[in-house]
Parts: C-alpha cells; structure tokens; sequence
C-alpha cells in the first residue's frame, strides 16, 4: 500500500507574478501535493490584514494554482480552511526581499504562514534579498529541505518559522544559523504632493533599510553569508513589563 504524500498548501505577498512562486512550486512538488493560493497583485507590505467587509473572488488559473483578490492572510485562511482543507503544510514565499527583524511586523509573506499556524498547520515563511539576478533556486531548494525536516518532526502548536536567504550561488551559502530577531532601521522621508485638483496626497514608501548586526540575530547571520532560521509566534506578550504593570494604582 502505498503511503500518502503530504499535501502543501503555497501561498505568498508578490502575487501570480512573483519571481520565486514557481521555484518553489517546483521544489515542493519533488515530494509533496502542492496547491498555491496567491494574491491576484502584489500586496507586500499587507501585514496580517483580513477582509471581512466584502467577498473574496477566488479564481482557478490552472490545476494547484488560485487567485484570490486579497491579502495574503486571506490566501492562507482559504487555503486552509477550504480550498486545500487542512493541508500538512503552509509555505509562503519565496519573497523578493528579507524579511528581517522588525520587517516580521509589517510583511504579508510572514502574516501568511502566521495565519497558517494560527489555524493550526504548521508553517514556513521564506524571503531572499534583492539582488539583480532572478535566481531563486538556492532559496526554493533550501526552503524545500526544511520543510520536508517540518513535516518529519513537527513544530509545536502556533509557531511558523522564517527562513531569510541570501541571494548567493548555493555554493557560497555558508549554511543556517537559527537566530533572534534583529533590529532594522528604515527610512522615515514622507514624500508630500498634490493632485491635479490641488488636493494633497503623500508617499510613505522608503526604500532605505539597513539594519544593526547584533550577535545571534537574523540580520548578523544574512550579513556573513548564512540563511537565517528564526521561530515566531502570534503571541506577542511582552513578560517582563507585567510585573511593573501590576505595581500601577489601577
């Protein structure tokens, strides 16, 4: 009797277009059931929003491969929850761009395996830096090998991981480091303007982000030519401020 294969459900942030979608599509499908729920446009940046005020449009562009009109969190619960059905797995990615310490807060790449693990699969984010060429083979293929270690040991409940690689040849990765969150620094310019009716509008983008390489961070291991491998869960309670709130006369 032959043994099932795992079924993975692919979600990510960078839409149909996504230049590490298929890569990882590819990788995934070596050992697994692979169906994609994706974003029909680019929607970084979305964080862990949800559409509850308006229908979502779901549409089938071929066999394993869906189109819905909403954020990435929306993928990962229509995937779940009824598209795929309780899937071994969600992997989101492959994002172009880290997604790197205080960059957890704001990106839908990491919002969407979150939303997975909250629903109760376990879940892999997966982001490569920017760089010119478009080659996201190394980081689908690594991408592949832990999530096939995820599917062989588990996670514990409400944990996903993300994964950040650096955008090198395979040969020159030096391997993963597991690692803390690091601290990131952005630009913090608000570009003002004014449409043709006078009215104004402004831009909040910026395209400036460095980060400081503390020792055993995420952003230190990208830095020395590591993939990074960090553990996250939706509880943010910060513990040690509970005590003094406890001494406030409330």
């Amino acid at each position: 009797m032959s043994r099932r294969r795992p079924r993975i459900l692919v979600v990510n942030d960078d839409g149909i277009h996504g230049p590490g979608l298929l890569p990882l599509i590819a990788v995934l499908s070596g050992f697994a059931e692979v169906s994609a729920v994706v974003p029909e446009r680019e929607r970084s940046a979305d964080s862990h929003s949800l559409t509850l005020r308006r229908p979502l449009r779901v549409k089938q562009v071929r066999p394993g491969l869906f189109l819905a009109d909403g954020s990435p969190a929306d993928c990962a619960r229509l995937g779940v929850l009824e598209i795929v059905k309780r899937p071994d797995l969600a992997v989101s990615g492959v994002n172009d761009g880290y997604n790197l310490g205080s960059d957890v807060v704001y990106s839908g790449t990491v919002a969407g395996a979150m939303e997975a693990a909250i629903l109760g699969v376990p879940a892999l984010s997966v982001s490569r830096g920017l760089a010119r060429r478009l080659d996201f083979g190394p980081a689908a293929e690594l991408a592949g090998r832990i999530a096939s270690e995820i599917l062989r040991r588990g996670l514990p409940p409400g944990v996903s991981l993300n994964l950040n690689v650096p955008p090198l040849p395979a040969s020159r990765l030096r391997g993963v480091k597991v690692a803390i969150l690091g601290r990131r620094i952005y630009g913090k310019k608000v570009t003002a303007r004014r449409d043709p009716y006078g009215a104004p509008y402004y831009w909040l983008a910026g395209r400036y982000v460095s980060g400081f390489s503390d020792k055993g961070t995420d952003v230190s291991a990208v830095r020395a030519g590591f993939a990074s491998l960090t553990p996250l869960h939706v509880d943010n309670t910060h513990r040690p401020t509970l005590s003094l709130l406890k001494k406030w006369e409330l």
